[in-house]
């Protein structure tokens, strides 16, 4: 009845999930993403500790913890995870100033190098950033193993810790996102990519908002308004959502990965059926 009155628009049936392609390198060492996050010793000083990992196979080919990180230490840790890996076609990070001076209207040691290698160096553009999604999961499940941890009262202590969890991670972790292969087994998989190697085209935004009441967030599409089921127990929560053509990450600002789902434009409602990995 509804129907016939047109009250009711129907919908679309589902595409199967594997219909989708979700964002990410094509090869092992097409982009690096990069970043660094927060940690505290059982001092209670709060140390820097800086990830790197490969963004095809999900390897992590640097993790380092110092008090403070500069460009040079950056770029000493890129070297040093290069002598291993090999060098990467282009590298991802946000837009902190030990990688980029972009609002200092300057360069940094980092980029200069970075351009002499013949890496493409890509960062986050004014209100439409890179997103780092991929590591910043990685924090997460670092943050999650350390946790379990006895806390590390020294720097050194804890980069043991870190040393043991990127080994376990890299070749024992299976890796839902590389159908279950380690992220060693997916980096070896494939031929490398290396500086001056084709980098794929994606784009890339953020957008910051607040779960409402019915705990939605709203996200425009090709000019067309969309709503994303997070969860009522969210409600007011303000968050991320950083955005890569249709891969979607929804993070608190505290870094707290609350949903991770690839987007079906021809859905006004995203619901939780349209979750990856």
């Amino acid at each position: 009845m509804l129907t016939s009155r047109g009250f009711v628009t129907p919908q679309p049936h589902k595409r199967p999930r594997n219909s989708y392609v979700r964002f990410e390198a094509a090869l092992p060492n097409e982009c690096w993403q990069a970043d660094i996050t927060h940690f505290c010793l059982r001092t209670g000083e709060e140390v820097e500790v800086l990830n790197m990992i490969d963004d095809h196979s999900r390897l992590c080919v640097s993790a380092v913890a110092r008090m403070t990180f500069t460009t040079a230490h950056v770029l000493q840790s890129l070297h040093e995870a290069a002598s291993s890996w090999g060098y990467p076609a282009s590298v991802l990070t946000d837009n902190g100033a030990v990688f980029n001076a972009r609002s200092r209207k300057g360069r940094t040691v980092f980029e200069s190098e970075l351009e002499t290698l013949g890496i493409l160096y890509k960062h986050a553009r004014p209100y439409h950033p890179q997103t780092c999604g991929k590591v910043e999961r990685f924090h997460q499940t670092m943050k999650k193993f350390l946790l379990k941890q006895r806390q590390a009262g020294s720097l050194r202590s804890l980069q043991a810790q870190i040393d043991r969890f990127v080994d376990h991670y890299n070749t024992a972790r299976p890796h839902r996102a590389r159908s279950r292969l380690t992220p060693s087994e997916a980096f070896s998989a494939r031929d490398r990519a290396h500086p001056g190697s084709p980098v794929s085209a994606t784009h890339f935004r953020l957008r910051t908002d607040r779960v409402d009441n019915e705990g939605h967030v709203t996200l425009r599409h090709d000019s067309r308004l969309l709503h994303i089921g997070v969860g009522r127990r969210h409600n007011g929560a303000r968050v991320h959502l950083y955005v890569a053509d249709l891969d979607v990450r929804i993070v608190t600002l505290e870094g707290e990965l609350l949903r991770h789902l690839e987007l079906d434009p021809s859905k006004t409602y995203q619901g939780r059926d349209r979750e990856v990995d």
